[in-house]
């Protein structure tokens, strides 16, 4: 009792430090345990919009699972068993297992193929009269189904004639009407049956996900029964034999969260296992249609933790010396009472055991509140669209899961040991020792005599080399990395430069203050001099301080770069990969034979010696140009595999018909991709329409320069001549980089043998020839061309899809490159990327500026007598101000500039690495790394604000010092 008791005393004696304290902890507790919550909420929306986007790719249901059974070589007893046995099986175990809303669980029997014909034939049974036929029969059909023509068959025979159903396509496969009555004959009955379809159905609404077929592909060959009816008398009194039983699962896939794809996954595999206990792998199938999907965001699921933690790593760093700092200040208050305690007697465990008391009430509350807190920053994570960007967006399915907690508990015993380090280190010092160490403030630091600065940068240098090493092995071998691949290293080694740069400067820093202090000793004023002989002397008090702001500026800048590196990137290689806001193909008229048909007649072979060339009809352009919402559009035409030729040397390239002005403006394109303006190359080639623009790589490979003449065809177009004006190496939609595998670039020796080698290396460079489309199209063949669309600021796509149905404009296909913007901006590693990096950054500068706030106050405090002599020996409160101020930009200002300087470093050094996640291999533009001003500005107005603040703040409380109390205290 007497320990709580002086425990609630010291908390309220140090209440702002431990509160200060406190927030540390709850902060470092949240931002781990959101590290799950945002996991999985984040997977979860992921998942489902690809299965609602799987669902319209195939016009399937993502949520259905069929599992079947096939019968041989089973007697009638055994599958009537087995079809029994796994029934029960399904409905009562597996199905339930898969923890999602079941919205139909169908199943379904099948007759075997039988041999019947019309009754009223009189002809025995020949291959002339004979039809094949299977009974197949639905639970719970009825309720899904209507009546296109006819009823509903009877539950029981009628007359010995079973009444079934059929569809539309069925009635015409078996190429009768209803009421026909057909006799099934064949050696596998006991006696004949007689069939009557009397129904024609359909289903009775298109998107019901009972149905497993869409298009009823499993009912169209058979003759439906009552399902009752063929449990009844195929399975139990075995009058017809039967083929096989399945059971289909429609699951309600918008219910699936990521804690619910183990249980899917472990579900399917049950079923497949049991399946095979009793059948054969050939006679059992189970299938999940949707899960390759699920399976592969398991592998997600874990490299989006990875990711977080990496993330995560420089806020956590910066948080933990925000909690040793708080804490080394409260034990620093505390050294001396701990001290005269080892002097009287006290034993250390008991100073520890005290300190751990405060510690664990600390981290257990912080451990019960933190996954709530997390659960808010998980929604500030679910609507940043950019760094420091925020959009509304479809709230997150956040849930606090057990996994949560775990985290948290965690982070609160991580959190305890950093807490317990410095009272532990403090019971090591007696009386004699503190006053020792009161009197000597020039102490080397810890983490500088053990060289944790040199140490960090080694590990920094190496993983930044191995990062370059990579990079330049994927360039050159065109290796692909597969989607948007953020390594975590790539944030966990530019903290471990960070820290290790921080800390060098702040070994160093001390001789540039000699320096300071020596260049300027006969003319600094009383304040500069004091700042000086102050802060040089107690330069070891000022370095969790320093370290402290050196890591926030140098994170939040990093942090910066990267998040805007990487978005912009992302954004301009998918608008330069497809050239323009909407690019739609269209449908030509043509005589093109049908597909499957041969072009070439036999008897005609002799008289065509190549490919016949398919006539075009050109369809109207104004109505594309004119659509709602379009601003400018132009006609491309994009021929690949042509054939060129310069002088002795041939190959194939990329040929792109223009029409200049259009081109310039609809297309996008990059500034500074090139060495002049874009449009200043498509002005270039405007006034001559025999005029072409070559890529670098065609060039390189032919000695192709401006002003020689390159012949240009393809097999249904004679070659003609066109006159080379430039040479550019960017041009929208073409990558000059070598695509692994591709041969789109493919040169041939000509009969006068290019060089081998020269050949090889065109084998897997891409080439590019730019010209006027007009000419083409008289010149070469009138073929089909793309029309790209650059909307107008306010325009839509919904507006030009709608303008597209109303004018009934045919076309095949269409890019979107605004769709493919979003879904790029909603992949759950760019969303991760986004949320923490700007809450990192927001929690960085409000920690910093809680912590500076903290240091300066409680270190004013502790030199309140020093203060106080200054004012009795005559020092103004302006110049003792001023000290402060000066002191302040020694250290606080110092901090600040170091950090910059060090987070720019990291940034030039690092973000460059972020290619490997972008295809480096395939990779069209050329990566850059982005600095936006308006960053720098933050950073630095919050960081003067908050100098501005602290000294406001100190300058007040000296303005409230009593001259007659400081001088009473202390023992000097």
């Amino acid at each position: 009792m007497a320990l709580i008791v002086m425990l609630a005393r010291r908390i309220i004696q140090n209440k702002w430090l431990v509160a200060s304290l406190f927030a540390g902890i709850l902060l470092s507790v949240a931002l781990v345990s959101s590290m799950p919550i945002y996991a999985e909420a984040n997977l979860s929306r992921m998942l489902l919009k690809d299965l609602e986007r799987l669902q319209q790719d195939t016009n399937e249901y993502p949520g259905a699972y069929y599992a079947s059974i096939e019968l041989s070589s089973e007697t009638p007893e055994q599958a009537r068993i087995k079809i029994n046995w796994f029934d029960r099986f399904i409905r009562t175990e597996a199905a339930p297992d898969f923890q999602l809303p079941i919205q139909e669980l169908v199943a379904e029997l099948a007759t075997q193929s039988m041999k019947m014909k019309r009754a009223n034939d009189p002809n025995p049974l020949t291959d002339q009269n004979m039809q094949w036929v299977a009974l197949r029969a639905f639970s719970g059909l009825e309720a899904h189904i209507e009546l296109i023509d006819g009823r509903m068959p009877a539950a029981e025979p009628k007359e010995d004639v079973y009444e079934t159903l059929v569809t539309e396509r069925g009635l015409a496969h078996y190429k009768t009407v209803l009421g026909t009555v057909f006799v099934i004959d064949d050696d596998r009955l006991a006696e004949p049956i007689k069939l009557r379809p009397v129904g024609v159905f359909r289903k009775k609404a298109d998107e019901d996900p009972y149905f497993r077929a869409n298009a009823l592909n499993d009912m169209n060959g058979a003759f439906i029964v009552p399902f009752e009816l063929a449990q009844r008398q195929i399975v139990n009194e075995r009058r017809m034999p039967v083929r096989a039983a399945g059971w289909y699962i429609a699951l309600d896939y918008s219910r699936i969260e990521l804690r619910k794809v183990q249980p899917f996954l472990d579900t399917h595999e049950q079923i497949r296992q049991t399946l095979l206990k009793y059948m054969p792998l050939f006679q059992m199938g189970a299938e999940a249609r949707a899960h390759d999907t699920i399976e592969a965001y398991l592998e997600r699921a874990e490299q989006l933790r990875k990711l977080m933690w990496a993330l995560n790593a420089p806020i956590l760093t910066l948080l933990t010396f925000y909690m040793f700092m708080v804490a080394n200040l409260i034990v620093g208050r505390q050294k001396n009472e701990i001290a005269v305690l080892r002097s009287r007697g006290a034993a250390r465990w008991q100073i520890v055991a005290f300190y751990l008391a405060e510690g664990v009430l600390l981290c257990v509350a912080a451990a019960a509140m933190g996954p709530i807190l997390g659960a808010g920053m998980t929604e500030l994570l679910g609507a940043s669209n950019g760094f420091l960007e925020f959009v509304q967006r479809a709230r997150l399915p956040i849930r606090l899961t057990e996994e949560a907690y775990r985290y948290a508990a965690v982070a609160a015993c991580a959190c305890l040991v950093t807490l317990m380090v410095p009272a532990i280190a403090a019971t090591r010092v007696t009386i004699v020792g503190y006053k020792q160490q009161i009197a000597r403030r020039v102490q080397t630091s810890l983490w500088h005599k053990t060289f944790v600065d040199f140490l960090a940068l080694g590990a920094a240098f190496y993983g930044l080399w191995t990062f370059r090493r990579r990079l330049h092995d994927l360039q050159q071998l065109g290796l692909h990395e597969g989607e948007l691949n953020l390594d975590p290293l790539q944030f966990a080694v530019p903290a471990l430069f960070m820290l290790g740069a921080g800390l060098l400067l702040l070994r160093l820093y001390p001789w540039l203050l000699r320096a300071i202090y020596w260049l300027g000793r006969r003319w600094w004023p009383p304040p500069i001099y004091a700042a000086l002989l102050q802060v040089g002397r107690s330069s070891g008090q000022y370095q969790f301080l320093m370290i402290f702001l050196i890591l926030t500026i140098a994170t939040g800048i990093f942090s910066a770069s990267a998040a805007r590196t990487i978005n912009a990137n992302t954004e301009e290689r998918i608008r330069y990969a497809n050239g323009a806001d909407l690019v739609l193909t269209v449908n030509w008229v043509n005589d093109a034979p049908p597909p499957g048909r041969d072009v070439m007649r036999p008897e005609a072979s002799a008289e065509l010696a190549g490919p016949r060339r398919i006539h075009y009809l050109e369809p109207a352009y104004e109505p594309y140009r004119s659509l709602p919402g379009v601003e400018h559009a132009a006609k491309v035409f994009t021929k690949s595999g042509a054939a060129f030729a310069v002088g002795d040397k041939s190959g194939k390239a990329t040929l792109i018909g223009i029409d200049t002005d259009e081109f310039g403006r609809t297309a996008w394109f990059r500034d500074s991709l090139l060495a002049y303006s874009f449009n200043e190359y498509l002005n270039l080639i405007a006034a001559d329409t025999s005029a072409v623009l070559i890529s670098g790589t065609l060039a390189d490979m032919t000695g192709a320069k401006a002003g020689d003449t390159i012949w240009i065809g393809w097999p249904e177009a004679e070659s003609q001549p066109f006159q080379v004006y430039g040479v550019l190496d960017y041009f929208p939609t073409f990558n000059p980089l070598p695509q692994l595998g591709e041969g789109d670039g493919d040169a041939k020796q000509n009969d006068n043998e290019i060089d081998k080698e020269a050949s090889k290396e065109s084998n897997k460079t891409p080439m590019l020839i730019v010209g006027h489309l007009s000419r083409i199209q008289s010149r070469l063949a009138l073929e089909p061309y793309e029309i790209w669309l650059k909307l107008s600021d306010g325009g839509k796509t919904g507006q030009v899809y709608e303008g597209i149905q109303a004018r009934k404009l045919s076309v095949s296909g269409i890019v979107n490159t605004r769709e493919e913007l979003v879904r790029a901006k909603n992949d759950p590693f760019l969303l991760a990327l986004n949320g923490v990096l700007t809450m990192g950054f927001v929690l960085a500068i409000g920690v910093s500026f809680a912590g500076f706030l903290l240091y300066w106050i409680l270190s004013l405090k502790g030199r309140t007598q020093q203060n106080g002599i200054m004012r009795a020996l005559g020092m103004s409160l302006g110049s003792l101000t001023f000290m402060l101020a000066v002191e302040q930009l020694f250290t606080s200002g110092a901090a600040v500039l170091f950090g910059i300087a060090v987070g720019n470093a990291a940034s030039l050094l690092y973000v460059p690495n972020f290619q490997t996640a972008f295809q480096p291999g395939s990779l069209a533009l050329p990566f850059t790394a982005r600095f936006e001003l308006i960053d720098q500005l933050r950073i630095c107005t919050l960081t003067g604000a908050m100098l501005a603040t602290g000294l406001a703040v100190l300058s007040v409380l000296l303005s409230r010092l009593q001259l007659h109390q400081a001088l009473k205290l202390g023992e000097d």
